[in-house]
């Protein structure tokens, strides 16, 4: 009886307080109730983003693709959000999973970062993820998709975190599609798969095999290259010493660009199926390979369409002066988009424009996006931060002088968890 006396005098003297304040013609001071901590941000002060992407070695155009997503999203908000301008910390995480969690580090050791937009490859984000979380911020991707960091068969995957989303697609639906097509369109009964022990391709690869033997399929060599190697006639010698008839190397650059090369020079290899998937759906990867990837394949997200994507094209071109090199930045956009939306949903601004942000409220805003209409499609998150519908095409290249935009518009097969096409 004693406690439950003691709350109703703690309520009565509440109310009298906001009671004093009504009066009084003012607003309540702000009291942070967040389960993790609010940050508070003084009306001369920015919003900070940190930023990590892969911005050096060959995948840094990816890096930059991503940045420029961000940059145009910053531009459509007018460069603020909730009347406080956008600040981002720039850091290159190299694409490696030490270089993710050292540039995490550089970001999280400011205490009034918001959130963080990255990274480039999930190898980095697994460890930044990791970082992140434990300093409890939010960081959403546009460009990772590796099934390991959000969720594998409906169940939270090994490196998932708290406060971890994304706008790429989970690509644990990729290796099945890459599965289906080869061995119902294509009629491949033995399947070589390489990998580079990093998440985001082993995930690819796992997921390719997984499907490939429930249909009846083999696989008949599943090996590792080291990152970094060049000689890469060994293992494919091993590749038709195997008796595959389809090659699946989702690797990046630079070594999936030498496992075509070399494979082209090899007359042993020439009657090899060559598959690879979107990290190598890229200008800088045709460009460089030229005529000898012709027929070549490729897994990778359904490419979005219509009038808004050709707006945010239009303003891509007109502010870095050349096409996309991908169609990842949308992604990027629509992560940044989602951020953004977050923040002005659950900041909690002051008379004076003092803003207050809680960041386990950021996370929670996040997670319940429903319906959200970006320019990739209809956008949705789940409990795991996977947050766009997984579709996938298989992809033909027959003109690289067309280039990416010319290798995403010949479909040749599609798939999606829901339907076959």
């Amino acid at each position: 009886m004693q406690g439950f006396k003691s709350i109703i005098i703690a309520g009565l003297h509440l109310v009298a307080a906001f009671a004093f304040f009504a009066c009084e013609g003012k607003t309540p001071p702000f009291e942070c109730t967040d389960s993790i901590e609010c940050v508070n941000i003084s009306p001369e002060e920015p919003l900070k983003i940190g930023v990590l992407q892969a911005l050096s070695g060959k995948l840094a155009p990816l890096g930059q693709e991503q940045i420029r997503g961000l940059e145009l999203a910053i531009d459509k908000q007018g460069g603020q959000v909730l009347g406080h301008t956008l600040k981002i910390q720039v850091e290159d995480t190299g694409c490696t999973s030490e270089g993710g969690a050292n540039a995490a580090l550089k970001i999280v050791a400011d205490p009034q970062v918001i959130a963080i937009f990255g990274t480039t490859c999930s190898g980095a984000a697994r460890t930044a993820a990791q970082v992140m979380s434990e300093f409890g911020l939010t960081m959403i991707s546009g460009n990772n998709s590796a099934p390991f960091l959000t969720s594998v068969g409906g169940k939270a995957a090994p490196y998932w975190y708290p406060g971890y989303f994304r706008t790429a697609n989970n690509e644990e639906n990729a290796g099945k599609a890459a599965a289906i097509f080869a061995f119902q369109k294509l009629g491949i009964r033995r399947v070589a798969t390489i990998n580079d022990g990093d998440i985001y391709t082993r995930g690819l690869t796992s997921g390719f095999r997984q499907a490939f033997e429930e249909q009846g399929g083999k696989i008949v060599l599943d090996t590792t290259i080291n990152k970094g190697e060049t000689v890469m006639y060994p293992v494919l010698t091993a590749v038709k010493n195997a008796g595959a008839q389809l090659l699946f190397f989702p690797l990046f650059q630079p070594e999936g660009n030498l496992v075509l090369l070399q494979a082209r020079e090899i007359p042993v290899c020439e009657n090899i199926i060559l598959m690879s998937d979107g990290a190598l759906i890229d200008n800088s990867f045709i460009q460089d390979v030229g005529a000898r990837g012709k027929g070549m394949y490729f897994v990778g997200p359904d490419s979005p369409k219509g009038a808004r994507v050709e707006a945010v094209a239009l303003e891509y071109r007109e502010k870095y002066k050349s096409p996309p090199g991908s169609s990842y930045y949308l992604n990027a956009y629509d992560a940044a988009g989602l951020l953004f939306g977050a923040i002005e949903k659950i900041g909690v601004q002051d008379p004076d424009g003092t803003l207050h942000i809680g960041r386990d409220a950021l996370r929670r805003a996040l997670y319940g996006t429903r319906n959200f209409k970006g320019v990739t499609g209809e956008l949705a998150c789940d409990k795991f931060g996977d947050c766009s519908r997984p579709v996938f095409n298989i992809l033909r290249l027959d003109d690289p002088g067309a280039g990416v935009s010319g290798l995403q518009e010949n479909v040749i097969f599609t798939y999606s968890p829901e339907n076959i096409e």
